[in-house]
């Protein structure tokens, strides 16, 4: 892939991301069925403008923009607490809405903890907030092994959510977009991505792995609605995901079915967005939906070279 290739791919991931997170934010919270998102609002649960994004998308962004500069965790970590402390790659220039082991980390970081052991560890902390923000890693992670990629994938996990399950769960959700990134079709790619697993992986224990059985080791795309979780716990995030994205065929249906599962929608709808917009396209995303997005001319324009 070449770089006008890379810089297209990145941005049609970046916009996905932004675009799921803003349609989720106004219902975050919201039980399934209580409500119906065709299309982007505003107010709801943040009192927010439509097309507003939240946490997903801004460490999303604090990601993306580091690793222009090469991988550095200690440089993630700086953009994490400028987010967090000044509003750095915010929708509006200030922070409404930050998960708690998130937090945690960043006030360890700024404490002077090393990223490295900055992050939340504990079983019960294995919220969805390193997997709703690591998707740009996958550019990093093409053309590398996959041992260092684990590494590197354990270090930007671990900045906020260190424990085995986040870290796992973001190191299989990077390796199935990196699958989409080189090409391929997303059946075909998610059995390969089975396949690679059913092979054995030393980087993850087989006390770990048995949390992803779903995923590896059945067809997560055949399961009724109804047994997909959509709270803010790592793995039902990323079955959420991959239920929506295999379960439909272009960005509008991945990202709303994403949404209106409820709960934690907005990452839901994040971390589903950067699948499809990975696989689809930026121009796939409803126009109207990309000209309402905050921060739409400045931030998301540019990188689609629109």
């Amino acid at each position: 892939m070449n770089e006008n290739d890379k810089r297209t791919a990145l941005s049609s991931l970046l916009l996905g991301v932004a675009v799921g997170d803003a349609l989720g934010v106004p219902v975050e919270f919201r039980p399934r069925g209580s409500f119906r998102v065709t299309g982007m609002q505003g107010c709801g649960a943040h009192n927010q403008p439509p097309g507003t994004w939240s946490d997903d998308t801004s460490l999303t962004l604090c990601l993306a923009d580091s690793l222009f500069r090469g991988f550095d965790p200690g440089d993630i970590a700086k953009n994490f607490i400028k987010w967090h402390d000044e509003g750095a790659f915010s929708a509006w220039g200030e922070v409404f809405d930050i998960g708690r082991a998130t937090a945690k980390a960043i006030a360890r970081l700024k404490a002077g903890v090393a990223p490295e052991s900055a992050g939340c560890a504990e079983e019960h902390e294995n919220g969805n907030g390193s997997l709703m923000r690591i998707a740009p890693l996958v550019f990093y992670l093409d053309g590398k092994p996959v041992a260092e990629r684990f590494q590197i994938t354990k270090a930007v996990s671990s900045i906020t959510h260190a424990h085995p399950l986040s870290v796992a769960a973001c190191f299989i959700y990077l390796e199935y977009l990196l699958k989409l990134l080189g090409g391929m079709e997303k059946k075909a790619a998610y059995a390969g991505l089975q396949s690679d697993f059913q092979k054995g992986c030393p980087y993850i224990d087989s006390q770990t792995l048995d949390k992803f059985a779903r995923i590896l080791r059945s067809d997560i795309s055949a399961l009724p609605e109804a047994a997909i979780r959509s709270g803010g716990f790592v793995i039902d995030t990323l079955e959420a995901a991959l239920w929506c994205f295999l379960n439909t065929e272009n960005y509008r249906d991945a990202v709303l079915r994403a949404v209106n599962l409820g709960d934690d929608s907005d990452t839901t709808g994040a971390v589903t967005g950067a699948l499809a917009g990975l696989a689809y396209g930026w121009g796939d995303i409803p126009e109207t939906w990309r000209k309402t997005l905050a921060g739409y001319k400045d931030i998301f324009m540019p990188l689609c070279g629109a």
